[in-house]
């Protein structure tokens, strides 16, 4: 019984080790008859087999044709490198050690049981915000589908990728997969004719692979770093395009260690293939720099060397010796008056300040400016109303936005930080030249709702004394205009009621009657001219907001809030504004109703102790202090 039992396991076993050399030796077998095709072809000619026909530099190739695809030039860097072609030849076994595809059914390219379905006509539209409304079923078919593709790719199996995306409807999948092969067009690439003589013209003319390789691999990258889109995919992608920047979503699929291997050795030959081209590239264009011309600037003169130092992004080195030869000048060198065509120079320097603008070097700006001659005024207009307004707007971008709870402006003012300072400063850009007074205005009011919308009234006191008195003189457009005079309006009674504080520091208990008197007149004479100050304000429609209901009426309506209450309050005559504050014509009730600023029950309080007052003062007739 114990015999009976052992002979099946033995065989088994010589079974298993007969399979598995079987498997060892069938790609040696291949090899061996590769080579034997190969001598075949030559039959005695012993010096082709021993010494075949050398492979063609890269660098050889571009010489020859400046156009040879990429392919072309990616077959002859393999061919020079033995590292690179040993790498290809490592990874196409590892190809063959991956495991079978699975592949999905067969789709009609919709969504089955998708809840959302008919809201999009995008092929990424899962890959948004909504793409929780796809089903299980539904995003369980992606994933496996994802999961297939890239279990091709794990082979290089590649056309077979493409026909499953085919078959499942999604042709956008196939083209995105397609992007990894190399651009190639057998019309330009100097290639010989095929073995039998015959060449297919329509073939040849036909371009394939992707031209735009570089920009596919950035987004592929991207793609595979974006938590947003699910694993299956992620893998995908930096199956596709693998570098080492992705390197850690390619290895979570890795479940074997041929799968590791295949990993490491696809980033190898991607990393070492680009280094390959981009110093190919780089020797070739380097060239230029002792090349022999017929005619015209010769290689080493400085517009050259400079165009050649950009393009090869060595403008750091070439500032660097540029710098060094002016250090090792004995002399001031020479300033050669050379005439140059007005209306180029014009065209360049106008080009020159649009990015000067751009990375905010303001003060070359004027500089190169000046350097226009008769159209330098016009263009400083041009540059200072461009700067103004980006000014303006990263200013406001790093400002708190004017909205949430009113702000009280009895408390002390906080010190200017350096970004309101930039907004207060920014207006002098309109106010260099008349020619920009016109966006001063409008550049002045927006900056003017902000500040004061903020509470930051000294700021804003601050901008109006930095303005020129011609903008109270401008009359169009005529709702801009009566804006910036009502703010002027504002601060002259504002000043008036710190006049009235002052003069009330004034009083002593000392005072003789002479002096009592005076400050008695001083102190009264500033109070009825604060109050007829106020009053003329208040029946006035002083920021009166418009019936838009835009940003300027919001912010027009956050002003009067903040101030309307704050300017009958401190004017302590409560009582006598009470028919003011009451009348429907100026709505000043409605100031006081914002949950966060000065409420009516305050200004109603005011009013019940001005009575009281007035009771305690007069006897039975309360209204004796209004008419005192």
């Amino acid at each position: 019984m114990g015999s009976s039992i052992i002979q099946p396991r033995c065989c088994s076993i010589e079974g298993d080790r007969r399979s598995l050399v079987v498997k060892i030796s069938e790609p040696l077998y291949s090899s061996s008859a590769e080579v034997l095709s190969v001598c075949q072809t030559a039959k005695d000619d012993l010096t082709a087999l021993l010494k075949p026909e050398p492979h063609v530099h890269p660098r050889t190739l571009l010489a020859k044709n400046t156009y040879t695809p990429t392919s072309t030039i990616a077959q002859a860097i393999m061919q020079s490198s033995v590292l690179l072609a040993e790498l290809v030849i490592v990874r196409e076994w590892l190809h063959e050690t991956a495991s079978q595809p699975q592949h999905p059914e067969a789709t009609t390219g919709f969504t089955k049981h998708d809840r959302g379905s008919g809201k999009e006509l995008d092929a990424d539209a899962m890959n948004r915000s909504y793409a929780q409304l796809l089903a299980a079923d539904d995003a369980g078919f992606e994933e496996i589908l994802a999961q297939a593709l890239y279990s091709f790719v794990r082979a290089g199996r590649l056309d077979d990728a493409v026909e499953l995306c085919r078959k499942t409807r999604q042709p956008w999948r196939a083209a995105s997969i397609r992007g990894s092969l190399l651009f190639q067009w057998r019309a330009i690439a100097n290639k010989q004719r095929d073995d039998d003589g015959i060449d297919d013209a329509e073939d040849a003319e036909r371009w394939r692979g992707n031209p735009r390789r570089k920009l596919w691999k950035s987004t592929c990258a991207r793609a595979a770093l974006n938590h947003n889109l699910p694993d299956p995919k992620r893998i995908l992608y930096a199956a596709l395009a693998p570098c080492p920047q992705i390197f850690i979503v390619l290895k979570s699929a890795c479940r074997t260690w041929e799968d590791h291997l295949w990993a490491q050795i696809s980033i190898l030959c991607e990393e070492k293939q680009t280094a390959e081209m981009i110093k190919l590239a780089t020797s070739t264009l380097e060239t230029l720099g002792s090349v022999h011309v017929e005619d015209g600037p010769t290689a080493d003169h400085a517009f050259h060397v400079s165009q050649l130092a950009i393009i090869l992004d060595r403008t750091s080195s070439l500032l660097e010796t540029f710098a060094a030869r002016l250090r090792m000048e004995t002399s001031t060198p020479n300033h050669q008056n050379i005439p140059v065509p007005p209306l180029a120079t014009q065209v360049i320097l106008e080009a020159y300040l649009q990015v000067l603008e751009a990375v905010g070097q303001r003060e070359l700006i004027a500089m190169y400016a000046g350097a226009l001659g008769d159209n330098a005024v016009g263009r400083h207009a041009m540059v200072a109303v461009v700067t103004d307004e980006r000014t303006i707007d990263r200013a406001f971008e790093l400002l708190p936005q004017m909205k949430g709870p009113l702000p009280s402006v009895i408390v002390l003012q906080a010190t200017p930080s350096d970004i309101e300072l930039l907004l207060l400063r920014s207006i002098e850009w309109m106010t260099f030249e008349d020619g920009t007074y016109d966006t001063a205005l409008e550049q002045a009011t927006v900056i003017l709702r902000y500040f004061l919308g903020a509470g930051r009234v000294s700021l804003a006191k601050n901008l109006t004394e930095m303005l020129p008195c011609e903008l109270a003189s401008i009359d169009q457009p005529e709702e801009r205009a009566a804006e910036y005079l009502r703010y002027r309006q504002f601060f002259t009674i504002w000043d008036s009621h710190d006049w009235v504080v002052e003069c009330q520091s004034l009083e002593v208990s000392i005072m003789n009657r002479d002096t009592k008197a005076a400050w008695l007149s001083d102190y009264k004479g500033l109070m009825y001219q604060a109050y007829d100050a106020v009053v003329k304000l208040l029946t006035s429609d002083w920021m009166m907001p418009d019936e838009t209901g835009g940003r300027r009426s919001r912010e027009l309506t956050r002003v009067r809030q903040i101030y309307v209450p704050e300017l009958i309050l401190n004017l302590k005559r409560a009582l006598e504004l009470a028919n003011i504050v009451a009348d429907w014509r100026y709505k000043l009730y409605d100031d006081f109703l914002h949950l966060d600023g000065r409420r009516l029950g305050e200004y109603l309080d005011a009013v019940r102790r001005a009575t009281i007052a007035g009771l305690e003062g007069g006897g039975s007739d309360p209204f004796k202090i209004i008419l005192s």
